[in-house]
């Protein structure tokens, strides 16, 4: 059975990483955003992360970062992939020292060409506007990012429920799905029973096989 990669992002505890990796999450992400109220530091997200499987994706999550913090907190970190959710340029993606994951928004899009050969692999929609991390993702985004699956892998995230999930995979047709405030109690608190509503409704998901064959570790 095919089973849709879902990235559980706003990671601060260990015990909520090990449950979304017992339910079947590919990757985790830790915030590295000092204005975020699920900001970690990059120690803390390496002792988590070195509890893992090898298997599991560790994404940081930036806005905007200067190419020597993005370095040293990859590497303190231990990370295996970045997600630049700024206004960031295609240069600070090409520093990158592990493979991006972009946020991408309707607007100030670049043209067809640059998307195409955009030094990410991946793309990621969400409804958010510039300084926000998170927001409501509709309709209109999923369309959206139906269309830039033709230049680059893509991921949408934006208070994906059990309840919509399904519309959003349906219009979309992602590469992988990224949760983060839907599943949680309060800021950087997962809900159990919430992370195991929607995995459940994954796995009931009629999904076309992901482009990723290897989970997030396909975005090389």
């Amino acid at each position: 059975m095919n089973i849709l990669p879902v990235k559980i992002c706003g990671i601060t505890r260990m015990e909520d990483a090990l449950l979304a990796v017992e339910l079947g999450a590919a990757a985790v992400g830790f915030v590295f955003y000092p204005k975020s109220s699920r900001c970690m530091d990059a120690e803390a997200a390496q002792r988590i992360g070195e509890q893992l499987p090898s298997h599991v994706a560790r994404v940081g999550v930036f806005v905007n970062p200067d190419p020597e913090t993005l370095h040293l907190t990859a590497e303190v970190a231990a990370l295996t992939h970045i997600q630049l959710h700024g206004e960031e340029s295609p240069y600070l993606c090409q520093l990158s020292p592990l493979p991006v994951i972009k946020n991408m928004r309707m607007a100030g899009l670049p043209a067809p060409a640059e998307l195409r050969n955009y030094p990410a692999p991946a793309f990621l929609v969400d409804g958010s506007k510039p300084g926000e991390l998170s927001n409501v993702s509709t309709k209109a985004d999923w369309e959206f990012a139906h269309k830039l699956r033709e230049y680059k892998f893509t991921i949408i995230a934006g208070s994906l429920t059990a309840d919509n999930l399904a519309l959003a995979v349906r219009l979309a047709q992602p590469d992988g799905v990224d949760l983060s405030s839907s599943v949680e109690s309060k800021a950087g608190v997962k809900d159990a029973a919430k992370l195991r509503q929607f995995f459940a409704t994954v796995k009931k998901l009629d999904y076309q096989e992901s482009r990723l064959q290897q989970g997030f570790f396909s975005l090389v």
